[in-house]
């Protein structure tokens, strides 16, 4: 164990691939969000969609995990989930959430922060349609974050949901949908030699956005 701890804190990276500056940036940050998920897109990073999602319970207490981007427009990021999961229980009682993505093949980092609020059930229909059949039996069959007997209770829940529905005939649970991140702050972080990096953020002043530096 030593020996793990003694090797975690001497490991050292120098960032390099890279420059960031408040004179290049394109004034929308949406717009400086796609172009550089087209590079990462473009570079293959694995899990490209994969965004950790930050919430604050009622009680203060912050939790976070990994969710994927599904649908983004307009300052708005979208995730799919259980509407009774411990994520949605904490965004019902606090709306305020943060989303970061990571891509270290770019060295590259992505901070956003906004209010959250629900897509419309439309949209949360249109994208369950848009699922594979085992995603959708999922959904019905798992009551996130709720507690679990044993492995053997979820998959008998699953094959019960499959005897209930066809591929043809699933229909969106009511306590499943989409949330939307409606952003209004941004960082831009890209890795520098000697963890001297350039981070550029963005925050909405008068309904304008107002992009400067800060220290690394």
């Amino acid at each position: 164990m030593d020996h793990l701890k003694n090797h975690i804190g001497q490991l050292r990276e120098d960032f390099m691939k890279g420059t960031l500056s408040e004179t290049e940036v394109n004034k929308n940050p949406f717009v400086q969000f796609e172009q550089w998920l087209q590079q990462a897109v473009d570079a293959r990073i694995p899990e490209v969609q994969a965004m950790n999602l930050a919430t604050v319970s009622a009680d203060l207490k912050p939790a976070s995990r990994t969710v994927y981007l599904r649908e983004f427009d307009n300052h708005c990021f979208c995730f799919y989930t259980n509407y009774q999961s411990a994520k949605a229980r904490h965004l019902d009682q606090n709306p305020n959430a943060a989303l970061t993505f990571f891509w270290p093949e770019l060295e590259r980092q992505i901070r956003i922060e906004g209010v959250v609020e629900k897509v419309s059930e439309q949209q949360s229909d249109s994208y369950f349609k848009s699922r594979p059949y085992d995603s959708k039996i999922g959904a019905w069959a798992s009551r996130q974050s709720n507690p679990l007997t044993s492995r053997d209770e979820l998959d008998q829940k699953i094959n019960d949901f499959k005897m209930m529905f066809t591929p043809e005939s699933i229909m969106r649970p009511e306590y499943w949908g989409g949330y939307q991140v409606i952003a209004n702050y941004y960082e831009f972080w890209q890795g520098r030699k000697n963890r001297l990096h350039d981070r550029i953020v963005y925050r909405q002043q008068n309904g304008e956005w107002i992009i400067s530096r800060i220290a690394p």
